[in-house]
Parts: structure tokens; sequence; C-alpha cells
């Protein structure tokens, strides 16, 4: 495979159909059908090179039927994707092999199955990225940089062959060619042509800059996927749920412990369901009521000092989060998006002695963080021996608990019988009580609920989003691109002068007609004839 010489003197790589100096066709140099001009006639590496493995790979990639047809197949899957509510999206809590298939019943297990509800973060979701990426690039090189090189050094005087089997081609006899090509100049220079001289002959060139439309489209598109990639890599996209009870403070997700969250008081809201302006809205949808506020008074806290030793909560901020109206700090914010009214916070117990029948003291019992012993006013001590914050019997029959809120707490709590100095262990839970013996002897000590208090709960959202300006910058670029290369054309007008004769040739990328209404300006006023199209001359020969 060795470069082609031109009696130019130009070298071209191997694989190159017209040369990139004078035009003359390397390729059926006696051919009379039209030139390819799309890439200038330049090699391209895809189309010259597909022995080793690196050719096979670049060869691949570059070709426009794979880009189109993974971004087909990107297309189908981020469908696919809004079919139901990814994961991230469905109420914080809420198990997601659980939730799929109470809402959307067996096609929601089977798209929970698939894992498409995790779809935009899935190994083979960005794999089909990644591809798409590089068919975007290795096509763009492959085919920008021979056009470039083409396009830059190409000569004004050019073969007489290439001129022939451009597009539009025409010869006028002429009395004064200096005088005619004069006119020519002056009538392209008008309508904004850029003109090069070379021995008498014209080169008019215009919108070089459009040809690049597609390849800043390419730019576009390979900044808005990184952009989006860019999502997964800690630090630059944080999405995440956090619970807060009233009077309590919570590790802000994503901040790697570098803030705090502090509710102060929950308040909600509703409007007046005698209020005729929403008495029709909430019969037409069922609702109860219509909630106008969720409002969270939140604090942000910053820790200081050493972690562990004397490290303590420096406040930052102060705002009301709205549903509207988030938490604003650093890169981060904090949303309404969720809350829990009368959650059970603290259950009371009395504990009586069954052989006096008299009470030997009460304790209360915090839901969220219980202690392991609670002392009694007798002297005794009861044990908690098990916690069921959220209490099921699971598939094996055994107590367990479904998740750690508080929901249906029960307690198996266990205490020594002085008479007999036995433990003793009994159930308590929510309308359950019973004594848990190895026979059938009763228990001195019996416990009964006195009271119970309740908080409320809000549920916060976090979110951090630092390729937005990716995102924003490749679709900019990608418009750019997109106007650049759809609203101008790139145009070219050769003329030449032989003997008492004048050549002239065009050739543009795109908008023929309005080429040809340049060049019909310019025969008029420089007194030329008309060239013709040669494609209408192919048709009508065919016909």
């Amino acid at each position: 495979m060795m470069n082609k010489k031109c009696e130019c003197g130009r070298v071209n790589p191997y694989g190159t159909e017209v040369c990139g100096s004078c035009g003359k066709p390397l390729v059926d140099p006696d051919s009379n059908r039209l030139l390819n001009m799309r890439y200038e006639g330049a090699a391209r590496r895809s189309q010259t090179y597909s022995t080793s493995i690196i050719d096979k790979i670049w060869n691949f990639f570059s070709s426009v039927k794979v880009g189109i047809g993974l971004i087909v197949v990107t297309l189908i899957a981020s469908m696919i994707g809004t079919i139901f509510p990814q994961e991230l999206f469905i109420p914080p809590g809420e198990d997601p092999s659980v939730h799929y298939f109470e809402e959307y019943g067996p096609l929601g297990q089977l798209y929970y199955s698939f894992g498409f509800h995790n779809l935009y973060g899935s190994w083979w979701y960005m794999l089909l990225i990644a591809a798409l990426g590089i068919s975007i690039l290795i096509a763009s090189i492959d085919r920008f940089f021979p056009l470039y090189r083409a396009l830059r050094s190409q000569r004004v005087t050019r073969h007489p062959n290439f001129l022939h089997r451009q597009r539009i081609f025409g010869t006028s006899h002429v009395e004064n060619v200096d005088e005619t090509m004069e006119k020519a100049k002056k009538a392209l220079q008008k309508r904004r042509y850029k003109i090069r001289e070379e021995d008498g002959n014209l080169l008019a060139e215009k919108n070089r800059w459009a040809r690049w439309g597609p390849y800043v489209n390419h730019i576009g598109l390979i900044v808005f996927l990184i952009g989006a990639s860019l999502r997964f890599v800690p630090g630059m996209y944080v999405h995440d749920n956090v619970w807060v009870r009233e009077g309590e403070t919570e590790v802000v997700p994503g901040t790697s412990g570098e803030f705090f969250v502090e509710n102060l008081a929950f308040t909600m809201e509703v409007y007046d369901e005698d209020d005729p302006l929403f008495q029709e809205g909430m019969e037409a949808s069922n609702a109860v009521m219509f909630e106008s506020l969720f409002r969270t008074d939140a604090v942000l806290y910053r820790p200081e000092g050493t972690l562990g030793l004397d490290q303590s909560l420096v406040e930052v901020d102060r705002h009301g989060i709205e549903v509207n109206d988030p938490l604003h700090f650093d890169d981060f914010s904090l949303y309404q998006v969720d809350y829990k009214l009368h959650e059970l916070s603290e259950m009371t117990f009395d504990v009586e002695d069954r052989l006096t029948n008299e009470e030997v003291g009460s304790f209360a019992v915090d839901l969220n963080n219980p202690e392991d012993d609670y002392s009694l006013s007798n002297g005794e001590t009861v044990r908690i021996h098990s916690y069921f914050p959220n209490y099921i019997i699971n598939d094996e029959g055994i107590p367990a608990t479904e998740n750690a809120v508080p929901d249906n707490p029960a307690f198996i709590f266990e205490m020594v019988n002085d008479d007999t100095e036995e433990e003793e262990h009994t159930f308590i839970g929510i309308q359950r009580n019973f004594d848990i013996t190895p026979n059938d002897e009763p228990h001195r000590y019996s416990y009964s609920l006195s009271g119970i208090d309740t908080n409320h709960v809000t549920g916060l959202t976090v979110r951090q989003d630092n390729t937005i300006p990716y995102l924003i910058i490749g679709g900019a670029i990608f418009m750019i691109g997109l106007a650049q290369g759809s609203y101008w054309s790139h145009r070219r007008i050769w003329l030449q002068a032989k003997n008492n004769e004048v050549w002239v040739a065009a050739h543009t990328n795109k908008n023929w007609q309005s080429l040809k209404k340049d060049i019909s300006n310019v025969a008029h006023y420089a007194k030329l004839s008309m060239p013709k199209d040669q494609t209408d001359l192919e048709d009508h020969d065919k016909s």
C-alpha cells in the first residue's frame, strides 16, 4: 500500500481518490462519472486499512450504521427506563421488591427482576453509553482530519478532469478573458465570497466553517455523554433521602459527615374542606384532604474539632424547608419530599407482682434508641432480650422485624424471679401479651402498656449535581453545530481561463438551488453562459 504521487508533485496517502492539491482523479481518471466530493476524495483510515485487529475495531466503530444502531438501542433502553419510576424516585424507605409488585402488579415485578428499576446506573447501560461515545469519537476523527487536510491544501487551479466531473459545470466563449474574470470576481465579492487567485484563475469560497457543523455536533454529544457518565463518579452527583424526627439531628447523606441537619419542628397545614374552591378537586381525586403546606424548620450544622474527641456541631444556617423552597448549602440542596405524622416514639410499661397484686415499678422505652436494662422502684431490673421495631413472623415462623421503623414494635422482656431464681421471658406487643415459659408455671411478674408518645418525622431529599455544567455546555455546543450545519452551506465556484474560454465549475455540500442562484447572478453580470447541472443531464439521458 504505497502513497500516490500526483503529476502536480503532491504525495497523497494510499486510498486517496482525488489529489488533495490539484484535484486530479486518482481512481478511474478516464471516467466521466461525477466525483464523490463528500470528503473531497481524501483517504479515510476506515476505507483503507482492514488487516490488523486495531483496524477492524476502528472500522467497526467508524461505521455510520453501527453508530445509528447504538443510538437506536440506547434510545430503546432509555425508554424502557421510563415505563415505571426508577428506584431513586419511589417513596423513601420503600422496599423496591415489594413496591413494584404492589404498585404495578406482575409487570412491575418483572421490571424489578430484570433490573430495570436501576437501569441508568446499570453496568450494561453505562457500557452502551461508552460504546456510543467511542463510536462518535472515532467516526469524527476518521472523517474530520482527512477533510481538513484536503480543504486546507486545495489549490486555485484545478485539474481539467476535476472541473469537468463536478455536478455543475459549463464553458463560455468570451472575447476578453481578463475583463470577464474581473467582472466575475466583483460579482462574487458582492455576494460575500472569499476570492483566491492563481495564474489568472479564481476560486470563490463561502462558509467553509459550515462544513464542520456535524463535527461540532459530535463534540457537543461527547461532552453531554461525559456529563451523564460523571453522575456515577463519587462527589459529582448525589440523590439520597434522610428521615429526621422532631428534635433529632441526622448526618446529611452524601456529605461524608461534613454536614448535619436538625428537625426543630415539622408543620403540615391543610385546606379547608368546606372551601368551595377545593371541594370539586377533592371530589374528582377522591382525596380526603389537600395539604397546603409541608414545612420543616431545619438547622444546618457543621462539626468542628477532632473527630471522636471534642467534636461539636456549629450552626451554619437556619431555613424553613418547603416543597418548592429547599435549603441550599455548598453544592447541595435539601428538599421537602415526604412526612410521617404521629410515629411511635416511646412506650411506657407498668410491672405488677402477681403474688401481691402490687405495682412494682414502671419504665419507658425509647423506641428509636432503647436501653438494655431498666430499673424498677423495687430494685428489680428488666432487661430487653429482643426488640422488633416492625414486628413480623418470617417464613420460618420466627419473630423478626421488617425494618428499623417502629411502626409495630414488639419486645421480649426478661426478669429474674426472686423466689425461683429463674429467668422469666414475656412477649409484649400491640394487642399481644403472653408469657414465654418452658413449662406451664405462671410468671410472677406481668406487664401492661400504660402510655405511648408519638413524634412527627420529616422526609428530606439531598441533591448535588455537579454534572449540570457539562450537560448545559454539551447541549449548547450541539445546538451550535446543528445550526451551523443546517442553515449554512459550504459553497465553492471555480473559474478558469482556457484560451478564449472560461470554464465554470461549482460544488456545495447542500442547498444546490442557492448555489445555482449565485452562479446565475455571476453569469448575468459577467456575460457568461449558465453552467449545467449534470445530474439533470444524466436523468434526461436515462429517461
